[in-house]
């Protein structure tokens, strides 16, 4: 039998621009098609062992723009297979690429053409359920945990009696995540592909990255600071919402921290605003898969508390409001985009908060080396410390934290552990989506554990 071969269309090491191309008896299936951010570095599409338009089917893990964001340039390049996706992420992919979209260099007309294209070559399927392909080749989505609708994929390839199996990962989230089911057990698989960013990294467990939200929002209030938070539109912004709305409505939380209770249950103690126009419709989406949400929140939706609306929650949708948002005084929690303050409306908002020692940085994900996010959370660490945004030098003076257990990646734990829940273990792992240190710690882990790593 012929392996299928794999090829990583990133350059090693990446941590985004998720992309891997499959080729197997004449099949050409890539996996994930993501915009690189920071210093990570995009195989151009010539030097892809495959032309665009001879790829037969594209699979989407999930949709995050690091793992579809270079979409709409395959389509111009020719490709017009078949793209393969949970049924959330279908419903989640047209809004993502319509906002990246705006950021690329097409012309006017040209966007909503591609989109048009994406969504007619788009095709949502079941969890837990195999399905053909065709030349003998066999596919089925398990549930990542990640965000709403990512999947891990397994792909088996027939010829002949003989099977051999591929499972991509795509990224894996942690268990006991706010509205995800847990990550589902893997079958065995004679390959698996697997990320590997927070490798080298232990989170903290859900009660305790609760409590440290809670310690910052409350320190911050008392101080009549302003809370931002950096965060991606999709998965992380209705995760926080999830949260503050437990801090704001739970008896636990108001009693040990007393701002929180300055008004009447059931109400927020303090505005909060979501300044992303993306993450206001991406929530709405959200609310309409509550069949996909695990059951924590589904109980608390049929008992009448809406796990993403609570009193007090404002949306900041047009530009007019983000400005006005921008002149506001009062202490409040502000969300906005994006997660790695590489762009979007975080960025005017860092540039007025950053200088004032009574406001307060959240940052709830991964930072990737070269974005300003990473800057801010490195050079916050250092007297007079400083970050250049927009061309200006501003000094860091406001409190910055990074709670790593917000992460939508399982750490290296849930890794070695999600690894080993399959009942036999894969002939050979390749690890991805990693930086080197991540990758080496992950890489040590597994091997303690008699794992064949490449």
């Amino acid at each position: 039998m012929i392996l299928p071969g794999v090829v990583h269309l990133g350059a090693e090491n990446c941590v985004t621009g998720s992309c891997h191309l499959l080729q197997w008896n004449g099949l050409n299936i890539m996996v994930d098609c993501g915009a690189v951010q920071g210093s990570d570095r995009a195989v151009p599409v010539s030097e892809w062992p495959a032309a665009p338009e001879d790829i037969d089917f594209l699979f989407i893990t999930h949709a995050h723009i690091d793992h579809v964001g270079r979409l709409p340039e395959l389509i111009t390049a020719g490709f017009h297979g078949d793209i393969i996706c949970s049924h959330p992420t279908r419903a989640l992919l047209g809004v993502m690429l319509r906002d990246a979209i705006n950021f690329m260099d097409y012309a006017e007309g040209e966007s909503e053409k591609i989109i048009d294209i994406i969504d007619e070559l788009s095709w949502g399927f079941e969890y837990g359920q195999s399905f053909d392909l065709k030349r003998g080749a066999v596919f089925s989505l398990g549930r990542a945990g990640h965000i709403l609708g990512s999947a891990f994929i397994r792909f088996v390839f027939k010829h002949a009696g003989d099977e051999y199996s591929v499972l991509f990962s795509g990224d894996l989230g942690n268990v006991d995540t706010p509205l995800l089911p847990d990550p589902e057990i893997p079958e065995s698989s004679d390959l698996l592909v697997l990320e590997s960013t927070y490798g080298n990294r232990l989170h903290e467990n859900r009660k305790d990255r609760l409590f440290r939200l809670a310690q910052a929002v409350s320190t911050t209030l008392e101080k009549h600071g302003t809370v931002y938070i950096p965060a991606f539109a999709l998965g992380r912004t209705q995760e926080l919402l999830y949260e503050l709305d437990r801090l704001f409505t739970e008896e636990e939380w108001r009693q040990r921290f007393p701002v929180f209770s300055q008004y009447d249950s059931g109400t927020a103690p303090v505005a909060v605003f979501v300044d992303t126009p993306l993450g206001a419709e991406i929530t709405e989406i959200f609310s309409s898969l509550s069949q996909f949400w695990d059951r924590e929140a589904k109980e608390l939706l049929i008992a009448g508390d809406h796990p993403l609306d609570f009193h007090g929650l404002y949306s900041a949708v047009g530009f007019h409001d983000h400005l006005r948002l921008l002149d506001y005084e009062k202490p409040a929690i502000i969300v906005a985009g994006s997660g790695m303050c590489t762009g979007g409306r975080i960025i005017d908002h860092l540039k007025q908060a950053l200088a004032k020692p009574e406001n307060h940085i959240l940052f709830v994900g991964y930072q990737a080396a070269g974005t300003p996010g990473r800057d801010i959370v490195r050079y916050s660490r250092k007297p007079d410390g400083y970050v250049i945004m927009d061309g200006e030098r501003i000094p860091v003076r406001a409190a910055v934290t990074q709670l790593s257990g917000y992460s939508a990646h399982a750490d290296k734990n849930g890794l070695v552990e999600w690894v080993k829940s399959m009942r036999e273990k894969p002939a050979g792992i390749k690890l991805v989506h990693g930086e080197p240190p991540a990758q080496r710690a992950l890489m040590k882990a597994l091997g303690r554990q008699g794992y064949n790593i490449f």
